[in-house]
């Protein structure tokens, strides 16, 4: 599986669920945080300044998952990049 043009394949990487005096409040009900982590399997041939591997922040409402392998993996637009570690 190879990402083309300007679009990247990311893996989500959860977050530790965030607590709420006592209380586990579930991934898709924590509407602060906006962005999610994922790390580069592939990238397209015009994305310039992330390379497979690395880690990036990206809006919750980009994308769309496809399952390749019984993995399911998330493509995003470069654009929607907000932040590589």
């Amino acid at each position: 599986m190879r990402a083309v043009s300007y679009y990247v394949v990311v893996e989500k990487i959860k977050n530790k669920e965030p607590e709420n005096k006592g209380f586990v409040i579930a991934e898709h009900q924590d509407k602060e945080n906006k962005y999610l982590k994922g790390k580069v399997i592939s990238k397209g041939e015009l994305v310039e300044g992330i390379d497979e591997n690395d880690i990036v922040w990206y809006s919750r409402h980009t994308g769309h998952g496809i399952e390749f392998n019984n993995n399911l993996y998330y493509v995003i637009k470069y654009g929607d990049i907000v932040i590589v570690e």
